[in-house]
């Protein structure tokens, strides 16, 4: 099952085995949000930096790479000083496609791969598995569609 102490070991493990090099220092993990459209996120927070998994990655069906993926995708913006006492290295999180290459670099290109053909094949329906009522448009945003193709058919 994947719980609290679950994502924790994974966290440490990773942390230990591909980024042994990084300092780091008050930095936490948990489970949080319903997220259709992000997978994690790291944030400073009064306690220190906090790296947020999407809650819906609890489900096994959830492949385990793409949660390994998750957290080392995280740790890159903390290695590279976003959310974290480390210098900020680049101007912008992604500028020039540095986390996939760091990504690359560590071994996760298997995963990288994994995640775009799981993303387009099985995120999208798990996701409204999971979330019936957040899969649903909102009533305002299908009025505003049908008024605007009225408008200009």
């Amino acid at each position: 099952m994947r719980d609290d102490t679950w994502l924790k070991t994974r966290f440490e493990q990773i942390w230990s085995l591909f980024f042994p090099e990084v300092e780091k220092k008050n930095v936490f993990i948990r489970w949080k949000g319903h997220w259709k459209n992000k997978f994690g996120h790291i944030k400073r927070t009064k306690k220190g930096s906090e790296i947020a998994i999407n809650l819906l990655f609890k489900d096994l069906r959830v492949p385990e790479d793409i949660v390994k993926l998750t957290i080392a995708h995280e740790i890159v913006h903390y290695m590279h000083g976003f959310h974290s006492h480390l210098p900020r290295q680049y101007d912008h999180p992604h500028q020039g496609g540095i986390v996939d290459k760091v990504l690359k670099e560590k071994g996760f290109s298997y995963a990288l791969k994994q995640e775009r053909q799981w993303y387009k094949t099985e995120w999208l329906p798990l996701y409204k598995e999971l979330c019936p009522e957040k899969a649903q448009p909102h009533p305002r945003s299908i009025r505003r569609r049908s008024m605007w193709s009225m408008l200009f058919k």
